[in-house]
C-alpha cells in the first residue's frame, strides 16, 4: 500500500463524520442541540482530527502540515466549546471553519503525495 492509498483511507474513514457535522450545522437556526447531538459533534470532530494526524504522521509530514494541524486541532476545540455552549451559530460558524481547514490538509497532501508524486517516484518504464 503506497502513502498516497493509506491517505486516501484516512480520508475516506473521514466522509461519515464529515457528513454527520454538514447534517447538524444545517439543523434549524435556534434549535438547541441534545446532549446527543453535543456527544456526536466531539465524537466526530475528534475522529476527523485523528484520521488527519495519522495521514500526517504515515506521510511523514508533520513538520510540514503541523502548523495545519494545530489550526485544525483549535478549530476543533471552538467547535466543541460551541456544541458544549448550546450557541447554533457559533457551532455554525465553527464548523465551516473546521470542514474548511480539515479540506486544506487533505488537499495538500492529495497535491504532495497524489498521482503526480506517485509518477515522479516511480521511476523509469520500460
Amino acid at each position: 500500500m503506497t502513502i498516497a492509498d493509506r491517505i486516501d483511507d484516512h480520508q475516506a474513514r473521514c466522509q461519515p463524520h464529515a457528513l454527520s457535522l454538514r447534517m447538524i450545522a444545517r439543523d434549524e437556526p435556534g434549535t438547541a442541540l441534545t446532549r446527543q447531538g453535543v456527544l456526536e459533534v466531539i465524537q466526530a470532530t475528534q475522529a476527523i482530527l485523528a484520521e488527519a494526524e495519522a495521514a500526517v504522521r504515515d506521510a511523514r509530514a508533520g513538520t510540514f502540515l503541523g502548523v495545519r494541524l494545530s489550526r485544525l486541532a483549535a478549530a476543533a476545540d471552538d467547535v466543541i466549546a460551541a456544541a458544549r455552549a448550546g450557541d447554533a451559530a457559533q457551532l455554525r460558524r465553527h464548523l465551516h471553519r473546521f470542514e474548511v481547514l480539515t479540506s486544506a490538509i487533505w488537499t495538500v497532501q492529495e497535491a504532495v503525495y497524489g498521482p503526480r508524486w506517485l509518477a515522479r517516484t516511480a521511476g523509469p518504464r520500460l
